[in-house]
């Protein structure tokens, strides 16, 4: 099931105001589906859509496997509710963006630290998840600091007595970790930020990046929702 979020037919415009039950909504509907094996379901989602996918697998039951491509550990753009819970976004400032030659923003250091006290009430309660995780990082992200996001992500759970998460580090490799083949997104036009930004990447390493990581996905997804024991092929190159 591939779920839309926002500015699409009846649902909000905007991504300023997100309610989880939305999301529960569609987990509960797989999970009571007679074809899905069940008993949790998988998640799959790449930068906004990976940040989400770490809320539900916080904040949701019924979550096996999650799998993020340069996701976040925190509530970025709009609040995000569940309950009597409010996660508010994460600050930023606008005077950290870089403008490249091209005239393209580049707005890697525009968030804020989650690691500064003002900012931790957007960090993304990831301890209170269920779910094993896979993380996949382009060490190229100019997005936001995915590699950084994902180490903390396994911080937080190591400190509450959760097995470390896999993190697959891919040098090179820009925001948008596509399917193999397809073609790299270099930088287009950016929902929030209103400009043309770029994604970051390199083609060589991007191209081999989404080669692998749609292996590991298939691989990390048959064993922790199949239940099969598969052997993971070599790795391209220096990934953790």
């Amino acid at each position: 099931m591939a779920l839309a979020y926002y500015n699409y037919e009846d649902l909000p415009k905007s991504m300023e105001t997100l309610h989880l039950e939305y999301f529960e909504e569609a987990v509960n509907y797989l999970r009571n589906h007679p074809q899905v094996k069940g008993p949790g379901v998988g998640l799959l989602g790449i930068s906004k859509g990976a940040e989400l996918c770490l809320s539900m697998a916080s904040f949701l039951k019924g979550i096996t496997a999650v799998v993020m491509i340069n996701g976040s550990v925190v509530n970025v753009g709009g609040a995000l509710h569940y309950k009597d819970e409010t996660l508010p976004p994460i600050g930023l400032d606008p005077s950290r963006i870089k403008v490249t030659k091209d005239g393209l923003a580049d707005i890697l250091d525009v968030l804020n630290s989650p690691l500064e006290e003002s900012n931790q009430k957007s960090i993304i309660p990831v301890e209170r998840a269920e779910s094993t995780f896979l993380f996949l990082v382009g060490q190229d992200d100019h997005n936001w600091k995915s590699e950084f996001y994902a180490n903390e992500a396994s911080k937080l759970l190591q400190a509450n007595g959760k097995e470390k998460p896999q993190i697959i580090c891919y040098p090179g490799a820009g925001h948008y970790i596509e399917p193999p083949y397809f073609p790299m997104c270099r930088a287009s036009l950016h929902t929030l930020v209103g400009r043309p930004v770029i994604w970051g990447g390199e083609p060589r390493a991007h191209a081999m990046a989404q080669v692998d990581a749609w292996k590991q996905i298939q691989i990390f997804f048959h064993k922790h929702l199949g239940g099969e024991k598969v052997t993971i092929p070599p790795k391209l190159e220096s990934f953790i």
